[in-house]
């Protein structure tokens, strides 16, 4: 008797083990932050395209990835993080699709802010 309820309780506690789903979850961002995030990622490989090809005495050498560093900062999150949650979404379309609109949204919506906004023809 003693020795069917041990193999129980072993039993138990094998299925337990084997069954714990790891939570990948905790870490990873949500769209809210991912797609300001991804926008301003974005952003940084829009500018670097356009100054490199401006500037081709100037060599720059994975130079994209520092300021890859800085916006990580700027959102206070890890480079770790951030590639993380990207691979996510790539694995899950639906969540990735929802992700790219709402990019494309803030994306729409800094036209229209830049558009509105009076420019200065003249500096003080």
């Amino acid at each position: 008797m003693r020795m069917r309820r041990l193999m129980i309780v072993m039993f138990t506690v094998f299925i337990m083990v084997a069954c714990k789903t790891k939570n990948t979850n905790a870490k990873l961002l949500p769209i809210s932050s991912m797609k300001l995030v991804l926008w301003d990622i974005l952003k940084t490989d829009e500018w670097y395209t356009q100054t490199s090809i401006q500037d081709t005495l100037h060599k720059r050498l994975n130079e994209n990835f520092q300021i890859y560093e800085q916006v990580f900062l700027i959102h206070h999150i890890s480079k770790k993080q951030f590639y993380d949650s990207y691979k996510f979404f790539e694995t899950h379309p639906d969540q990735f699709k929802t992700l790219i609109d709402s990019v494309i949204a803030v994306g729409d919506r800094d036209k229209v802010i830049q558009k509105f906004t009076p420019t200065r023809l003249y500096p003080n």
